[in-house]
């Protein structure tokens, strides 16, 4: 199920200077993650954008679960 959800982000170069979008659209996942933030709920996001569905959220929000987890993290010593 994650790997089908993940398909439907993309980077190209030559859409959005290669940020990661919803496949088939110019919507930004960091643009969908942010508003998610910001206490939108997924109805309206998907009222202001008709084009996605509620997998391209769901997707949006595993590419940065993904993205996180492969992070390093190196704690600094005092």
């Amino acid at each position: 199920m994650e790997k089908k959800l993940l398909n439907r982000i993309v980077v190209d170069q030559k859409i959005m200077v290669g940020k990661p979008i919803i496949k088939g659209t110019r919507v930004p996942v960091d643009m969908i993650v942010r508003q998610i933030a910001q206490g939108l709920k997924i109805k309206e996001i998907l009222g202001d954008y008709p084009q996605l569905k509620e997998d391209d959220i769901k997707a949006a929000l595993l590419y940065c679960a993904e993205i996180v987890e492969g992070e390093s993290v190196f704690p600094l010593i005092k």
